[in-house]
């Protein structure tokens, strides 16, 4: 026992004096963290200074009913009680009973308040003991940060939010995803903190040892008038088609900035609200609207012009062991390459491509690829989809691969690069990315500014973009967009109509269409494109892409033009008119020159006339008639003027 002994005093001086450094270290890392403080995320502007996204900073008070001495706590907790007794409703001495027994049980955290905003925070701290703050008054303070979205559920999914999976990667598309790292995040700051049990903290000072930094503020291109326009646009054409989902995206024909962009799919209960960021991510078979690109191909590589006769047959043919259709009953017959791309002919568009680039199908490919049509448009947003876009080699390549594309079939596009491609029909040729970000600001001082970005200079010769701009202004006039046609407003664009999981056996019974509109206004200069994507329409409503999409592509740009508010820019008010010019001339050397002898003032306008006579100190009368041209002066010219001088003048 009495060696037992020896070896236990042994252990606890060697705990003690040898290895208490250490053990003490232990305890203090268990019990005694710095606790990081995440600093507030940056805030997200529409262009015109709309707030789209902000952080609020929510607070949790409790108190430390042990921490404050005997004297200082019988002092002020009756005060308290009554402070908290004007804020929360119960009785002052409902408070005081709380507060004593958790004095009493020595807790050291009671909570008295929660989820309160900035104000609510203040004016807590201020209270009677609390205000004493960590140390003598028991305060403690738990701060936490919600993204709030003032304009609600409009364009919350390109606003995004920011979401980590267990790598620390970003999983949430959006402008708060894509753009949180680099400016919206800030820096974290920390603060040293005890544990107090039942993993609840305090802090042990008044003061954080680094104080967190705020993100930066980010304005994005979003026009919230736009965005309102094409957000409930959308919404009301999925609900009367009683469709899966859509899209919409609003781009600036010039600078490529997109104005709107909305994405909307169907509840369980039947409402739509922003799901997924469909316009960004969800590559699909375009259909119809991809005739363009086939139709150009052919046009710059000039194996046809748009007077070639093309024969459509009674609107059906076959390729390849495989039969291909066309929607009008009966066909077209022969027709012109470019009524073919009008009314959105099948059989046209596959023919023309499939007679020229069949012995050569990499020409074709090679042409969409100087396009850029295989690749994503690297716009900084988490989630692009990728384009697919098959060539001879792959496994779904096929004979029946080139006059499928040729009609948008066999391929995949997103909206957006779709979009962008018409946009630069409209553009002169130049094809550009989409921008989302104008500037990154931290409050007034500009950190960063963001640019055009040119994908290619020239997509296609001035002759074959002249021609492919005729036949889309004609597909609205004459072709499948006629219910679109207003004399008052011009719109140019295609139609598209796809076939979806049409290789499930259950098609038939159940069939399922995408349908599309895509185009630009006005006509004659263009200042926005705009693309309409619906997934799914009731086949009981209606499906084709100028019943479905085309009313909301219209809705759009009507409404752009009658409620939004137009800016013409003067680039400059130095404007010289010749005639102008010389009526000035004549005027100031007629003042210069006649100062005591009347003048001519014989066919100066009235006003004029009276302006130069006035600064001569000569009463005038005028009596006018007519236009105002002086036509009489009662004072003939050369005569000397008389003090008190009265002129008569008599215009007509």
């Amino acid at each position: 026992m009495f060696v037992f002994g020896l070896a236990v005093l042994f252990k606890l001086l060697s705990i003690q004096f040898i290895q208490g450094d250490k053990y003490r270290a232990l305890v203090d890392k268990r019990d005694i963290q710095d606790i990081t403080i995440p600093a507030n995320r940056g805030n997200v502007y529409a262009g015109d200074g709309s707030l789209l996204a902000t952080s609020i900073p929510k607070y949790n008070i409790a108190i430390d009913a042990v921490t404050s001495g005997t004297k200082t706590f019988e002092e002020f907790v009756k005060p308290l009680c009554d402070s908290l007794s004007g804020y929360l409703g119960r009785s002052p001495g409902y408070y005081e009973k709380e507060i004593r027994k958790a004095r009493l049980n020595k807790n050291q955290y009671y909570l008295l308040v929660e989820n309160i905003n900035y104000s609510d925070y203040i004016r807590f701290r201020n209270f009677p003991l609390l205000k004493r703050g960590v140390i003598s008054g028991g305060l403690i303070v738990e701060q936490t940060t919600k993204r709030e979205l003032p304009m609600g559920s409009i364009a919350s999914r390109t606003i995004g939010y920011e979401r980590f999976d267990d790598d620390g990667n970003v999983t949430r598309p959006g402008i708060d995803g894509a753009f949180g790292l680099k400016y919206l995040r800030g820096t974290d700051g920390l603060r040293k903190m005890q544990k107090i049990g039942k993993g609840k903290w305090k802090p042990m000072t008044d003061y954080n040892q680094i104080e967190p930094k705020d993100g930066y503020d980010v304005y994005t291109t979003i026009d919230v008038n736009i965005q309102d326009i094409a957000h409930h646009a959308l919404s009301k054409q999925l609900e009367l088609y009683e469709a899966e989902h859509g899209c919409v995206v609003v781009m600036e024909v010039k600078t490529g900035e997109i104005k709107a962009i909305a994405n909307l799919g169907r509840t369980s209960k039947g409402g739509y609200y922003e799901k997924l960021n469909y316009a960004v991510g969800e590559s699909h078979e375009p259909g119809s609207t991809f005739k363009l690109m086939a139709f150009m191909a052919a046009l710059e590589d000039e194996v046809i012009d748009t007077s070639t006769i093309v024969d459509t047959k009674k609107g059906r043919k076959r390729f390849y062991g495989r039969y291909v259709h066309d929607s009008h009953y009966g066909g077209y017959g022969k027709i012109s390459a470019a009524r073919a791309l009008e009314v959105s002919s099948n059989i046209g568009l596959a023919t023309i491509i499939d007679k020229h680039y069949s012995d050569n199908p990499k020409k074709f490919i090679n042409k969409i690829k100087e396009w850029h049509l295989n690749e994503p448009l690297g716009i900084p947003i988490i989630g692009e989809g990728k384009p697919d876009i098959p060539e001879p080699g792959d496994e779904n390549w096929s004979r029946n691969a080139l006059p499928s594309m040729a009609y948008g079939y066999n391929l995949e596009l997103t909206p957006l690069q779709t979009l962008a491609f018409y946009n630069a029909v409209a553009n002169d040729g130049e094809l550009i990315k989409p921008q989302f970000l104008k500037a990154v600001k931290e409050f007034d001082k500009e950190i960063e500014t963001f640019g055009k970005e040119v994908i290619k200079k020239r997509i296609c010769s001035d002759v074959t973009l002249s021609k492919v701009r005729e036949v889309l202004k004609n597909i609205v006039i004459r072709g499948t967009g006629t219910k679109l046609y207003s004399e008052n407003f011009s719109m140019a664009g295609k139609t598209g109509t796809a076939r979806t999981e049409y290789w499930m056996e259950d098609w038939e019974k159940n069939k399922r269409y995408i349908s599309s509109f895509v185009g630009y206004f006005p006509v004659e200069k263009p200042k926005y494109s705009c693309i309409v994507v619906i997934h799914k329409p009731s086949t009981k409503v209606g499906f084709y892409g100028a019943d479905v999409t085309g009313p909301v592509f219209k809705r759009i740009a009507q409404k752009i033009y009658t409620d939004t508010p137009l800016i013409d820019e003067v680039e400059s008010l130095d404007v010289k008119i010749a005639s102008v010019e010389k009526e000035y001339d004549a005027f100031y050397q007629t003042g210069s020159t006649y100062r005591t002898i009347m003048p001519n003032v014989i066919g100066l306008p009235a006003m004029d006339a009276l302006a130069l006579l006035e600064n001569m100190d000569v009463e005038v009368k005028v009596k006018l008639k007519g236009s105002g041209v002086v036509k009489e002066q009662s004072v003939n010219k050369n005569e000397k003027l008389k003090n008190n001088q009265i002129v008569v003048l008599k215009a007509s």
